[in-house]
């Protein structure tokens, strides 16, 4: 009886193989706000599945017009609800995988401890301040949010001409950080942010102030086929996803 033994290196070479050869790819664009967030998602994501994650940081409402004009992604994480609807309506999205993956918190912070001692209304109609800092209302619903706020306070005609609008709100959370705005509005999620760990000090937004941060993923029309895109949606569905995202100060449905 002959046996034959395959060299160890065709057997290692065997195995990278096959599960390459099952492994795939996901392009996602993401809102700013979910940003370390989502990088936690997908080492977790990464490491159990093996497939590869490609990753878009931005504004919601140019993400929006990129996928209406081609662009290649294959799942959209909006930090709104009405933009993955219109996209649905649009034939752009898949029917029926929508879903909320995050209720959004939006507070006012400084890096300086002392700045926001006193609540947050205080602070603003004191205008002890040079500049505060919001995402562009017109793309990004946490500067939507922001805008509401300072309406719903009767502070906005009062403070327009000290604002100082980021393209998104991780360009915001960067105006503040780097101190050329002394406090702005921005996702709680950031300052919770292991790389900050809550330092400074926030004034929390009452969520009466703003309309909800509703926050909706939407398989694309051009990831409808992609095994990895639907393994991924899954995952942040999953008990795994839902933990790192309530971690990070987000709502669950």
């Amino acid at each position: 009886m002959l046996i034959r033994t395959f060299p160890f290196a065709l057997l290692v070479f065997l195995y990278i193989f096959l599960t390459t050869a099952s492994a795939g790819e996901v392009r996602i664009a993401v809102a700013a706000n979910f940003t370390s967030t989502l990088n936690e998602i997908s080492i977790q994501f990464e490491r159990e599945s093996r497939h590869t994650t490609l990753i878009s940081y931005g504004s919601s409402g140019k993400f929006y017009a990129q996928i209406k004009h081609g662009a290649p992604f294959d799942v959209f994480l909006s930090a709104d609800a009405t933009r993955p609807q219109l996209l649905e309506k649009e034939g752009l999205a898949v029917p029926g995988s929508r879903f909320t993956y995050a209720v959004g918190r939006l507070t006012l912070w400084s890096p300086d401890p002392h700045m926001l001692k006193d609540d947050g209304p205080t602070v603003l109609a004191n205008g002890r301040f040079e500049h505060l800092a919001i995402a562009n209302p017109k793309t990004a619903p946490y500067g939507t949010a922001a805008k509401h706020v300072l309406e719903q306070l009767g502070l906005w005609n009062h403070l327009k001409d000290r604002i100082v609008q980021g393209e998104n709100i991780g360009q915001t959370f960067q105006f503040v950080f780097s101190h050329n705005a002394q406090l702005g509005f921005v996702a709680l999620a950031q300052v919770l942010d292991p790389k900050i760990n809550g330092a400074g000090s926030r004034w929390n937004v009452p969520e009466h102030l703003h309309e909800p941060l509703v926050q909706h993923a939407i398989l694309l029309t051009n990831g409808q086929h992609n095994a990895a895109a639907m393994a991924f949606l899954d995952f942040v569905k999953g008990p795994t996803g839902r933990a790192i995202i309530e971690r990070f100060g987000y709502g669950l449905e």
